[in-house]
């Protein structure tokens, strides 16, 4: 006979807190709707976001743009 498996612990991406990986946990690797729907807003609000090599980030405007003369 095999052995039962031994419940994987994963940490939930926005909170931290410890999430079984498996089919009792229908957020995973998210241990809440409240925790997924705050990561996907971050993605939305582009605070996350998978780098590009070779491209730098859009630099911030500060104020008005130069004259051209």
């Amino acid at each position: 006979m095999s052995k039962p498996r031994k419940a994987v612990q994963v940490k939930c991406p926005t909170c931290g807190d410890a999430v079984t990986w498996g089919t009792s946990s229908p957020w995973r690797p998210f241990c809440s709707e409240r925790c997924r729907l705050l990561d996907l807003g971050a993605w939305f609000t582009e605070e996350r976001g998978i780098p590009v090599p070779g491209e730098e980030a859009e630099p911030e405007l500060t104020g008005p743009p130069a004259e051209q003369e």
